[in-house]
């Protein structure tokens, strides 16, 4: 499986980002509702304790008592915290995502970064999302990075695995392309784009090069990969941002939850304050 050279210059990218970010929406309710369901809810704190996440939990569950459209599909929290949030989230539908292989930043030993996906799949989530070794992959060994996320691929045992790049990191337009097919070759069901604890996160830039290589990689093999950007979304506005380009890029099909998320937990009450006016 070959994919074209990627001849972009960072000026037609731009260019591309201004035509296909557009907003062609006419109604507002629907297009807040997208937004909103595409929502992966998320506390990553190192003041998260039990007590907030059962405060956490019980609000990701309040949504549709204030207004019935609206609900998140998953929540994203810390590994130890997962069993508790099973028992709480138990037939509400809303799945659990949890971080691993040494998130943020992904400085661990394989062996251990394999116990830690082993645990967060025996403690009950259904989604994981691992980050690479930017290191490593800057350094251009490329073959470990792949035989990585093949590895947490196959530790995750069915579950869904979302790969972070942290592109803010790997910088150039060759190395986000690059890091891109190796995660969709690996067994990525997702790529994302950043951790959101790194100096920049998600950019259209980015986003653009990504949903291209899902695109292209769609177009050989069929298979749908899904697109989750993260972090840097300050505004409603950023966000359409996002699902704008994923729409143009890859189709209205893939607005739905198994295909595209936001990492904008910020996001949740303005959407809301703007949704119940």
């Amino acid at each position: 499986m070959n994919f074209r050279p990627y001849n972009y210059t960072e000026d037609e990218l731009q260019q591309r980002i201004a035509e296909l970010s557009r907003n062609t929406y006419t109604d507002r309710k629907e297009l807040l509702t997208k937004l909103f369901n595409s929502i992966d809810y998320t506390t990553l704190e190192s003041t998260d304790n039990a007590e907030k996440i059962d405060k956490f939990c019980a609000k990701a569950m309040s949504f549709p008592s204030i207004a019935k459209e609206l609900k998140v599909p998953a929540i994203c929290i810390y590994s130890p915290f997962i069993a508790q949030a099973k028992k709480i989230l138990k037939d509400s539908g809303i799945r659990i995502a949890t971080v691993a292989c040494c998130f943020p930043t992904g400085q661990m030993p394989i062996e251990v970064k394999i116990k830690e996906v082993e645990y967060c799949v025996e403690q009950g989530a259904d989604e994981v999302d691992m980050v690479i070794s930017r290191g490593t992959m800057l350094r251009g060994d490329y073959e470990t990075v792949g035989q990585e996320i093949a590895a947490v691929k196959k530790a995750c045992n069915g579950r869904t695995l979302k790969v972070i790049l942290e592109t803010g990191d790997l910088a150039t337009i060759e190395n986000i392309r690059r890091a891109s097919i190796i995660a969709i070759k690996n067994g990525a069901d997702f790529i994302k784009t950043s951790t959101g604890k790194s100096s920049e996160s998600a950019t259209p830039r980015a986003a653009i090069i990504m949903l291209d290589t899902i695109k292209e990689y769609h177009e050989m093999t069929g298979k749908k990969i899904g697109f989750k950007p993260a972090g840097g979304m300050k505004t409603i506005d950023d966000a359409i941002t996002y699902l704008m380009l994923t729409e143009n890029i890859l189709g209205k099909e893939w607005i739905q939850p198994m295909l595209f998320r936001l990492g904008t937990s910020r996001l949740a009450d303005k959407i809301i304050d703007e949704f119940t006016l």
